[in-house]
């Protein structure tokens, strides 16, 4: 069985030593998150992952949730409402959540390891209160006043949860397809018909109530995306006064039979004359649903991250253990009869790679939390206006690059453990199977591809690319005459200019044919998340060299970026290359002789 143990370490030294999280929390007018609060908080987080979530990730696995067909209702693996209630008591639902609603009021930023922590230790269970903090930043953001005092609240201290209702049988990205329609009634509520699937946690047994966030049509919406509404539909009526009723018109058809996440309810849900509430603008409702899609976006790709860690301490704790043949320069152990596989080279391949983007990706994630902090907090018009470009810009870049390393490291680490890790004993083969959905909700790899090549880059013009280059220039200016860092610098401003100079080509080449945005836009996106992850390594060097860390950290940090400069960073050459290919070698073939 795999075994989770939170790498605080790791997680301070990216807090405090590479973002600066205290400083940062003081200017942004966050007095109570000072360093030994944030430890604090860091301290807790480990103890109730490793010590109630990540035995119960197993049982979630073999024992799944099971479907009432007659009721409708969904029983969760042993274990998980208790170890809910926990996770109520201890405050964590409302951990980043404003003080007026209930919550503690702390950065966004301070609440992501905890994100992670809990991903690491139980992905399925970790998916039940995941989509409520994307509700709450709906309703934050486009609710009216009344919505906010009657369903903020109890989303915030954890006795209700949200879900996100958007995908319909016929319908998955392209939105304006759906078919569920919303009728206004007389009280000013609406009534909400249709049927949604894939929804996480739609129906559990958790909460007495569960707040569908819902995509419908009003009877006079103009086509496609453009007619669009978002309404909240509770499980549980709910009036305006916040009195709670009889059943609504919700009720879980099915449960899907999944290839991992055997815990998590992934729902079917029918709405029949179901009561809602319009949230924001009549055929606005992708603008509210964009904000909660976001937040779920940086969230899913946090669980990458965390699959991808647990995956690593695994791997690295079975490398040092398992003894086969003999180091080729000679006996490592002599007195063993054989020495532990870490000494091999394609094994420190495999633990380097997982060591180095798990790392680096840590950083590029948290500091994307950081950004949500600047724009709700900072007090200077021109920072959050940046910092929201960046954000814009790096929100596909973290969702699909964290997921996509996650398999790949959950890929390597079954590698390490060989057919041992084929087997269910050792926990690997979950970890892949879970680690797999993560790259296809909230938008698949392409999808998200295409929204930063097409949205976040082309119709942008940019603007988050500029900010993350100057982010580099800047870096790059600042240590120019380190010795010590000169070999990450030069290679890193190499990449900063050949960056931009790829962005300006792919422009061109789409004035003349528009498919040339979408046959770019795959490698584009791993070209970013690449080099944006250098950028990250080079700073770990500095900031482990300029802390008190350990001169063992130190020299670690710096083996794994030159690790990573010299073994990862070259597959930039390979996604180069592609991009220039041009669309051509995509969509000369006619349709029909694929088959040929």
């Amino acid at each position: 069985m795999s075994t989770y143990k939170a790498p605080l370490h790791d997680i301070r030294f990216a807090l405090h030593d590479v973002l600066g999280a205290e400083a940062l929390f003081a200017r942004l007018g966050f007095t109570e998150a000072t360093g030994d609060i944030i430890d604090a908080v860091l301290d807790e987080s480990a103890r109730f992952t490793e010590t109630v979530l990540a035995p119960l990730n197993r049982v979630g696995d073999e024992v799944g949730c099971s479907y009432d067909k007659a009721t409708g209702a969904v029983t969760t693996p042993p274990g998980f409402k208790e170890a809910y209630a926990q996770f109520v008591d201890g405050g964590w639902s409302g951990l980043a959540s404003p003080a007026q609603f209930g919550g503690q009021g702390m950065p966004h930023l301070a609440a992501i390891p905890l994100k992670e922590m809990i991903d690491a230790a139980n992905l399925a269970w970790g998916n039940f209160p995941l989509l409520s903090h994307g509700a709450t930043e709906a309703l934050l953001h486009h609710g009216q006043p009344w919505q906010q005092e009657v369903f903020l609240k109890p989303l915030v201290d954890g006795r209700w949860t949200g879900t996100m209702c958007l995908t319909e049988p016929h319908c998955g990205t392209d939105l304006g397809l759906l078919k569920t329609r919303a009728v206004p009634q007389a009280d000013g509520s609406h009534a909400i018909t249709g049927t949604k699937i894939f929804i996480t946690a739609g129906e559990h047994d958790f909460t007495d109530n569960i707040v569908h966030l819902v995509l419908a049509r009003l009877p006079d919406a103009p086509a496609g995306s453009k007619g669009i509404s978002l309404f909240i539909v509770p499980k549980l009526r709910v009036d305006r006064d916040g009195n709670v009723g009889e059943r609504n018109g919700v009720r879980c058809g099915a449960l899907e039979h999944k290839m991992g996440i055997h815990g998590s309810a992934t729902c079917v849900m029918n709405f029949d004359d179901a009561q809602g509430w319009l949230i924001g603008e009549p055929n606005k409702g992708l603008m509210a649903m964009f904000t909660m899609m976001n937040t779920a976006r940086l969230a899913v790709g946090l669980q990458g991250l965390g699959l991808a860690d647990r995956a690593y301490q695994n791997a690295l704790r079975y490398a040092r253990e398992r003894l086969q043949m003999r180091a080729l320069t000679g006996a490592k152990f002599p007195d063993k009869p054989a020495d532990p596989i870490i000494v091999h080279p394609d094994v420190r391949r495999m633990l380097l790679t997982q060591k180095a983007l798990v790392e680096g990706g840590r950083l590029l994630g948290y500091h994307a939390a950081s950004l949500v902090d600047v724009i709700a907090h900072g007090d200077d018009a021109g920072e959050r206006e940046r910092a929201d470009a960046l954000l814009g810009f790096l929100t596909p870049i973290t969702k699909a690059c964290l997921t996509e390393w996650g398999v790949e490291c959950t890929y390597h680490a079954l590698q390490c453990f060989g057919g041992h890790g084929y087997i269910a004993e050792h926990g690997m083969e979950q970890l892949a199977r879970d680690a797999r959905i993560t790259t296809l909700y909230e938008g698949t790899t392409g999808i998200q591809a295409l929204d930063l090549m097409g949205r976040k880059t082309m119709q942008l013009q940019g603007a988050g690319l500029r900010v993350f280059l100057g982010m580099m220039e800047e870096f790059c200016t600042a240590h120019a005459g380190d010795e010590a860092l000169c070999e990450f610098i030069e290679p890193l401003r190499a990449r900063a200019g050949e960056w931009q100079a790829l962005t300006m080509a792919i422009g061109k080449r789409a004035m003349a044919d528009a498919d040339e945005i979408g046959a770019a836009a795959y490698d584009y996106l791993f070209y970013s998340g690449y080099v944006a992850l250098a950028y990250w390594w080079a700073r770990s060097v500095a900031a482990a060299d300029a802390s008190s860390q350990s001169q063992a950290f130190k020299q670690a940090k710096r083996e794994t970026a030159r690790f990573y400069f010299a073994r990862i960073l070259p597959r930039t050459l390979a996604h180069k290359a592609a991009i220039e290919s041009s669309a051509a070698t995509l969509m000369a073939m006619d349709a029909d002789r694929f088959d040929a």
